[in-house]
């Protein structure tokens, strides 16, 4: 099987996106990241934050992915069920008027 990612897969461009110090929560990241970091034109990303919390705060960055994972697989087990019931709505339905060409058929 071939594991090879697609470009879209890898890139996330809400990664890219600047990180204004609009509240004193993101003033503090923004802060601590740019002090840490030292990027060139002193513009703190959002990729530069989760990289420097998944270093120093990984246990936060953990319960996000495994909720996001959770509701994730529990939205896609709710579109299948749902999927099940059009498609047995519509299949039921051929059946149906299959039974009635049958029947008058007769």
């Amino acid at each position: 099987m071939d594991n090879k990612k697609t470009q879209s897969e890898e890139a996330n461009p809400a990664l890219e996106t600047v990180v204004e110090p609009e509240t004193p929560l993101k003033e503090m990241f923004v802060d601590y990241v740019g002090n840490k970091v030292s990027p060139e034109d002193d513009s703190v990303t959002v990729e530069m934050i989760v990289e420097t919390l998944a270093e120093e705060f990984p246990e936060f960055l953990m319960v996000v992915a495994e909720e996001n994972w959770i509701r994730g697989y529990h939205q896609a087990l709710e579109d299948v069920e749902e999927g099940e019931k059009l498609y047995n709505k519509t299949h039921s339905s051929d059946e149906e008027k299959e039974d009635l060409e049958d029947f008058s058929a007769e």
